[in-house]
């Protein structure tokens, strides 16, 4: 096992760690869930496909050069102060041109930003994600990539990285192994798996989220944002 396969924080080895000590944590998710739904602060009533529709909206709104600027005021500074309340968790790129406030035409407190290089999950994301589903009853999770990812490509290159930077590879790395030979653009085929990969990898990694998804609390999706076009495509 090299170094960079064992610093990947959704291995195989963690996966099935992970499914042994999820058995303990899926017992007690239903009565947190159901705890914190009793003593939360009021949330949006907003369901997780309305959450859906209102960020592909904005997204529309974004790609037309027809975005409203919404909850920028300072009224809306005033507001969120005393709280947060957040329709959407992303987890999305730390590229500079993937900013998830911009690209759906959204404001202060609308979304719940969770930003690492290569979008992918180790256990702080996981935190964050559920900290977002558990306390503060956000209805939409969306993973999303985008085209021509740096992180991405420096897993499809496969050379040495310095520093941490091979963590990102690391855990990139089974999106890439998964499409060789595939047909198609390698690059963006490698973008799209891992996506998918991570959406499919929270079933596993996290009973909390798996119980508010089979509660109909929780909705999550993979989504991959065009560069060129500035359109978000779901894709998982």
């Amino acid at each position: 096992m090299t170094k960079g396969e064992r610093t990947g924080m959704i291995s195989r080895r963690n996966l099935m760690l992970r499914a042994g000590a999820g058995i303990l944590a899926a017992s007690i998710a239903p009565q947190l869930l159901q705890a914190r739904a009793a003593n939360a602060e009021p949330i949006s009533q907003i369901t997780p496909n309305g959450a859906l529709k209102k960020l592909m909206e904005g997204n529309r709104r974004y790609i037309q050069q027809k975005r409203t600027f919404p909850d920028q005021a300072r009224s809306r500074i005033v507001e969120v102060a005393q709280g947060q309340h957040p329709f959407a968790t992303i987890l999305g790129c730390s590229d500079s041109r993937v900013t998830p406030e911009i690209i759906f035409d959204q404001g202060l407190g609308d979304l719940f930003d969770i930003r690492v290089a290569g979008n992918f999950i180790d256990d702080v994301v996981l935190g964050n994600m559920e900290y977002a589903a558990v306390e503060l009853g956000v209805p939409l999770l969306v993973i999303l990539g985008h085209e021509r990812c740096g992180a991405v490509k420096a897993a499809l290159d496969g050379k040495a990285v310095p520093g941490h930077i091979s963590t990102l590879v690391a855990a990139i790395k089974p999106a890439v192994d998964a499409t060789k030979n595939r047909w198609g653009d390698a690059w963006d085929n490698a973008v799209r798996a891992n996506v998918k990969m991570n959406v499919n990898n929270l079933k596993l990694a996290s009973p909390i989220l798996a119980e508010a998804v089979k509660a109909g609390k929780l909705k999550v999706v993979g989504g991959r944002y065009d560069l060129d076009s500035g359109k978000v495509e779901i894709i998982a």
